[in-house]
């Protein structure tokens, strides 16, 4: 039994991870960002690489360290209904509800957008959005090849695309970043904003559902000991982070020098398309629809593949992975025509009210060899965070949402009761609450116990 990868294995692992985590949102999100930062933007880039980044990595060490075979498994101290429930919650969002269209629309809107007329907007989407869900479940058909088809191919040929664009805005800088102001929430909280934009990445979610499918590649490479699978992916992981780290940055950086020769722009795929027309001119907007496509192809294969292993475990009476796959592509296409303005919108909410309850099972996971996943634990820290999230939800509701006379006094008690509550962060205090409690009650029973 091998106890460490070769060098060559934990790059190949850190290609699988980089490939699965860098899709739609990871390269829209940090150059808008970066836009509105302005001359704030390397405080709130150290934000989004934690969430962005940093989470993932402890996502899918933690499940290895916990010895758990799948995110249903990560959960199940707390409770059966809430493992399913919660499970259920997360691969629906990460999957056919919000993260798999979006990546098919982020596609068509950046990468082919500037190449149709307006009046053919909605019939190119659906046709793009057809051709692009049947390569994915092409692909998606054959999870065991998933290492090859994005280890192998697809993230090399991505990272050089993207490069060639990255490069040009360091050579050539459109402006200085100390130049502009930030806008907004960017101005005051930097780095608070900067942590909770690396939400919309939705990658330390996936990092949950990826997980089965990097632990599976690892024991293919031959380690089987949950101690040491954890330690080489991290070590893997460490690949992928600095991969992701780097591109991050750069694309703050684009974002916050486009001011220089581009104007504001509503979300990251226009600054982009904008960026690569100022530098390429129509050859760059073929270059940009090509680095678009390869990211957010890589990323649905990989959740596809995921959301149906996932379902097919945890029901196994129901649908083959298969057909899972299949239900699941056709319910993204679906939903990917909508359009992409939609689906951001409506995933920021549920985004609030998850990453919450996502980032403290990652930390009872990693805590897993000294606290024993012990359930009083695991039940009163989750608890209280379910409580704070539900104001998180809220509070990230559409503003006319908001207005309702029972959501407003929800919000309104959040804001005075629960301190970083406006920062976005009211949860931590709930959660280290129930953490400390649940401690106390594991001990008390331990001492009457004896």
């Amino acid at each position: 039994m091998k106890e460490k990868l070769d060098l060559k294995s934990n790059l190949l692992i850190g290609s699988l991870l980089f490939g699965l985590f860098f899709g739609a949102g990871n390269l829209i999100f940090p150059v808008h960002m970066g836009q509105l930062a302005g001359s704030n933007t390397p405080q709130t880039t150290i934000g989004f690489l934690v969430t962005g980044v940093g989470l993932p990595l402890l996502g899918v060490t933690g499940t290895a360290l916990a010895q758990s075979e799948s995110l249903y498994d990560l959960a199940k101290p707390i409770s059966r209904l809430y493992s399913i429930l919660f499970t259920c919650a997360l691969y629906l969002t990460i999957g056919p509800l919000f993260a798999i269209p979006r990546t098919a629309t982020v596609a068509f809107e950046v990468g082919l957008n500037p190449f149709i007329n307006e009046e053919y907007l909605q019939l190119g989407l659906l046709l793009f959005s057809l051709i692009f869900f049947v390569v994915t479940l092409y692909f998606s058909l054959k999870p065991g090849r998933i290492l090859d088809w994005v280890g192998r191919y697809l993230t090399p040929i991505f990272v050089v695309l993207l490069s060639i664009l990255l490069i040009a805005t360091f050579l050539n800088p459109m402006g200085q970043v100390s130049n502009f102001v930030p806008q907004g929430k960017y101005i005051d909280r930097p780095l608070f904003s900067g942590l909770i934009d690396g939400y919309n990445t939705m990658d330390a979610l996936a990092s949950l559902a990826f997980a089965i499918v990097v632990i599976a590649n690892v024991e293919k490479l031959g380690i089987k000991n949950p101690k040491y699978k954890a330690i080489e992916i991290f070590k893997s992981g460490l690949v992928c982070l600095v991969g992701m780290g780097v591109i991050y940055a750069s694309l703050a950086y684009m974002g916050a020098t486009s001011l220089g020769s581009v104007s504001r722009a509503r979300n990251g795929g226009e600054i982009m398309s904008l960026v690569s027309d100022h530098y390429f001119g129509s050859v760059g907007k073929i270059l940009l629809a090509a680095i678009v496509t390869v990211a957010c192809l890589k990323t649905a294969i990989g959740l596809i593949t995921s959301c149906s292993q996932m379902f097919n475990e945890m029901f196994p009476s129901s649908l083959s992975y298969n057909k899972y796959a299949i239900l699941f592509t056709v319910v993204s296409f679906v939903i990917a025509n909508f359009g992409l303005d939609k689906i951001i919108q409506l995933s920021v909410p549920v985004l609030m009210f998850l990453y919450p309850l996502a980032i403290t099972l990652m930390i009872l996971s990693l805590l897993a060899p000294f606290i024993k996943q012990q359930r009083d634990i695991y039940r009163w820290t989750t608890s209280l965070t379910v409580i704070a999230a539900i104001f998180d939800f809220c509070n990230a509701l559409p503003e006319h949402v908001k207005e309702r006379r029972v959501v407003k006094a929800l919000i309104d008690f959040a804001d005075s009761y629960l301190p970083g509550f406006d920062y976005g962060f009211g949860w931590i205090i709930p959660a280290l609450g129930g953490f400390v409690i649940g401690t106390l009650v594991w001990i008390i029973r331990n001492r009457n116990s004896k």
